[in-house]
């Protein structure tokens, strides 16, 4: 039994791309992996702060040293990477905002790449602690962005997830969505086609 994490970051509750890809790879991969457990961390119901002096407290004093507020922010930081170093697959489900990832996204990373913790820094550079784990990206682009010069997300995020050792990553992406014509039917037929394939 694998342990399966989660991440929504789309602002949207309805009408969500990537919330609907992420609900189709969750029944592809609940029907080729009944026994595993799913986790879903939904970064809009519960948004995660931005790094701020709190969180660098909490993570750089001593226990004695910190305040109340700089406590609460280490023990949101500790329960959310307990989710990540915990899980076997990861799941990151991103709509494109202006080219790049949602900003709640990137305050959950910021919560969780951590040194000494999700990564080391030795003699020879920067270390990743959490090798052995999958990951897959599913993304929702208004345009169609791979392999050119404006995408932003699938390259931070690949640079990110290696960081931490996740070297194993997969991105789905439903391309040309707000592009008008079959742009959208055919994005979206790509992405689900993929999706099949994954479980």
């Amino acid at each position: 039994m694998s342990r399966v994490l989660v991440i929504e970051s789309s602002a949207r509750k309805e009408g969500s791309v990537s919330r609907q890809l992420t609900a189709e790879f969750l029944a592809n991969w609940r029907a080729a992996h009944p026994d595993d457990e799913i986790v879903v961390r939904d970064l809009a119901n519960e948004p995660v702060p931005h790094l701020d002096i709190e969180l660098l407290g909490g993570w750089t004093k001593p226990a004695g040293q910190q305040s109340e507020a700089e406590q609460a922010a280490l023990a949101r930081s500790e329960r959310l990477t307990g989710e990540l170093l915990g899980a076997d697959v990861l799941v990151l489900a991103a709509p494109m905002y202006n080219f790049a990832i949602p900003s709640t996204l990137k305050a959950w990373l910021d919560h969780v790449l951590r040194a000494g913790v999700t990564f080391k820094y030795t003699e020879n550079g920067p270390q990743g602690l959490l090798t052995g784990k999958r990951a897959f990206v599913l993304t929702a682009r208004g345009g169609i962005y791979s392999g050119s010069p404006l995408d932003h997300q699938e390259p931070y995020l690949r640079q990110a997830l290696g960081f931490i050792g996740i070297h194993d990553v997969s991105f789905i992406h439903a391309e040309g969505l707000n592009m008008g014509g079959d742009f959208q039917q055919k994005g979206l037929a790509k992405a689900k086609e993929k999706l099949a394939r994954v479980a």
